[in-house]
């Protein structure tokens, strides 16, 4: 998660008088980067993926019921992979790193993909997490392939006992304790500067699913007497009708599947990352997998707006709202800017701007509010740099409106060419739907083995198998090559405003079946509609199925017409991509359920559910359950028929025997 630095990180009072310091050289260590890979072509298309796991445990306790429970004392896990086991990781191809909290592990390929492996790639996948599980076993954990934890949040929803005896102080949580959080420097001092920047505690709002007997309000917010101002800003913020979080664990606690594609030039990839803007908010509804949150079903399927309102470190001031306490520090000077800035959106979001730089590019279609940092546009556009034009430049100062929001003592000081410490500390703290990734000051055009101009697909969610995220992780390879192949041909561009509108779409409750998305009519042209989600993967001159996936599988001659005729193929690899596909297209015309469906039709179905809403302990436990064998390809309850289908239910059982 983002960078990772050796020292000691200064709390924000401390470390705000650096900010415009890190700006300064992080935007020098930019331009040393361009000027060191100008003229880099032709790279390798390569790619990767990463998964975000989740270590919990199963406890029946007699008398008592049963649980599931987030595991906070495995952590070291990670650290044994990384150290003893590492000899272990290389040999299968893998690495294991940190992520926001204490029970997760983020897993990677230990070297980029190349080409189209579709075995291979769900092949490591499967060897990460089985790698966890055996380290874990020992100790009666599991590792979860889900993107939310339940009952994160509620009474016992972790297996540290007594632990409210202290009270947390990074994040003032009434319900995180400071255990959730890495144990690494970065993340408790992450979670504590975006609170003392924001000047309140940050306030994450989920509409509840509402049913017969669903309260009005979520009553696990009362008035405690643990922390002032911040107990009294939970009964003013939490909002009748939503689920109320109020630390940024709830949301860097979810877990993702992001792709990274490597271009084999700049030009190519600003081309990728405008193409993939609206896909990616399309593949966030798509790959829908977060229905319930703090013990309540949701009104929404995804977590994306749970993770933007739990890292928002904006001020009341920059929001343009009043604060919730009128003691409270209004924002004005709190990042010591003699003119702050109104800033629309929380710096985890939907992409702000096109990057251009290709035939198809209009600046008018960049129509939406994005706010400049206007000292470093001016910087970067007075360096006579061929390939940073006014749009990228653009695209950079945007960024730079954003505070570092760690510091370290030790990385105050740094040499512009050869570090880009201060540059990533702005970059990658800008958490949006797609990064645009330069390379470092080694990547000259002669040295290949650094890697080079790279875009990362951030919003798709983690599914529960490792057929699913490879079958999206393999989809997304596919587009990409497509639009490197073809990028004369293909035509993204639609207004900005309308992708932040999919972006709002993408979040509500059955969005593939239940909504419309701004689409293009024809992908060499054409005007924008609303279309459903059938249209936007199937229709013949637009949909991603014709223009993308067909597209690309005729030119390679692996087909003639269509991707169903891979099911006929000899080669075990196609065949495999005939069903993530196939996979992918039932779930866009309700044919099979989101990850999300699925599991909230669980809870609606269990027989301990009293239509209020609620995920009770014993719910949670046996959708845990539920998720381990479905994960594990167990179909011994019929779960695994019932979530895939029959077809490819049958196809994946028989891959495994």
């Amino acid at each position: 998660m983002g960078l990772l630095s050796l020292g000691t990180p200064l709390p924000w009072l401390e470390s705000r008088q650096y900010n415009e310091h890190v700006r300064d050289n992080g935007v020098q260590q930019l331009l040393y980067s361009f000027k060191a890979a100008y003229g880099r072509k032709n790279d390798i298309f390569y790619w990767g993926d990463e998964l975000e796991f989740i270590m919990f445990k199963f406890q029946n306790h007699d008398g008592e019921g049963q649980n599931a429970v987030l595991t906070l004392e495995s952590d070291d896990v990670l650290t044994s992979l990384n150290n003893e086991d590492i000899s272990i990781c290389e040999a299968n191809d893998v690495l294991f790193h940190p992520e926001y909290g204490r029970y997760m592990i983020e897993a990677t390929p230990a070297s980029p993909y190349e080409g189209l492996n579709t075995e291979y790639v769900e092949n490591n996948m499967q060897i990460r997490r089985k790698l966890v599980e055996q380290r874990l076993a020992g100790r009666g954990c599991r590792l979860a392939a889900m993107a939310v934890f339940p009952r994160m949040g509620c009474e016992d929803f972790s297996d540290i006992k007594n632990v409210w005896d202290h009270h947390n102080n990074a994040s003032k949580s009434l319900y995180l304790p400071d255990e959730v959080t890495n144990r690494h420097a970065r993340f408790p001092t992450l979670t504590a500067n975006i609170r003392t920047r924001r000047g309140e505690k940050v306030n994450i709002q989920v509409p509840m699913y509402k049913d017969k007997f669903t309260p009005y309000r979520d009553d696990s917010v009362y008035k405690r007497d643990w922390f002032e101002p911040e107990d009294s800003e939970s009964v003013l913020a939490a909002k009748p009708g939503y689920i109320y979080m109020d630390a940024m664990g709830f949301g860097m606690g979810c877990c993702c599947l992001q792709i990274t594609l490597q271009a084999p030039d700049i030009s190519k990839a600003r081309y990728v990352y405008d193409s993939l803007a609206n896909i990616a908010t399309i593949m966030l509804a798509a790959t829908a997998a977060s229905p319930f949150f703090k013990g309540w079903l949701a009104d929404q399927d995804v977590r994306w707006n749970v993770i933007s309102s739990a890292v928002d470190d904006r001020t009341p001031y920059e929001r343009g709202v009043a604060p919730l306490l009128p003691q409270s520090n209004n924002g004005h000077g709190s990042s010591i800017k003699a003119n702050p800035q109104r800033i629309p959106k929380s710096r985890y979001s939907v992409v702000d701007l096109f990057l251009g730089g290709n035939e198809f590019f209009d600046r008018s279609f960049n129509d939406t509010d994005v706010p400049l940092n206007e000292k470093v546009l001016e910087t970067l556009q007075s360096n006579d740099i061929f390939e940073l034009d006014y749009d990228l430049a653009r695209h950079f100062s945007h960024l730079f409106i954003r505070d570092p929001l760690v510091i370290f003592q030790e990385r105050i000081n740094q040499d512009n060419l050869t570090s880009t410490d201060h540059f990533e500390n702005i970059q990658s703290t800008n958490w949006q739907s797609l990064r645009f990734k330069p390379p470092n000051q080694k990547a000259t055009p002669d040295q290949k083995d650094a890697p080079g101009w790279r875009v990362e697909f951030r919003t798709m969610e983690l599914q529960m198998t490792e057929f699913e995220n490879a079958a999206y992780s393999c989809f997304i390879h596919i587009i990409t090559e497509c639009l490197l192949t073809f990028s004369h041909e293909i035509n993204p561009y639609m207004p900005m405003s309308k992708i932040w509108e999919n972006m709002e779409i993408a979040h509500r409750r059955d969005a593939v079946l239940e909504q419309q998305f701004h689409w293009k009519d024809d992908l060499h042209g054409g005007r924008t509609s609303l279309s459903n989600m059938d249209h936007v993967f199937h229709n013949v001159k637009s949909g991603l199925f014709p223009q993308f996936i067909d597209r690309l599988l005729k030119y390679k001659s692996m087909v003639t017409e269509s991707w169903r005729e891979l099911v006929k193929s000899k080669d075990s690899s196609n065949v495999r991509l005939f069903y993530y596909l196939k996979l992918i297209s039932d779930r866009a015309t309700g044919n099979l359920p989101t990850a999300a469906k699925f599991l909230r039709q669980y809870v609606l179905s269990h027989p301990d559910y009293s239509q209020d809403s609620r995920v009770t302990k014993e719910i949670n436990y046996d959708t845990l359950k539920v998720a381990d064998r479905i994960t594990h390809l167990d179909d011994s309850n019929g779960e695994l028929t019932k979530f895939f289908g029959g077809e490819i239910a049958n196809y994946i059982k028989s891959c495994t025997k």
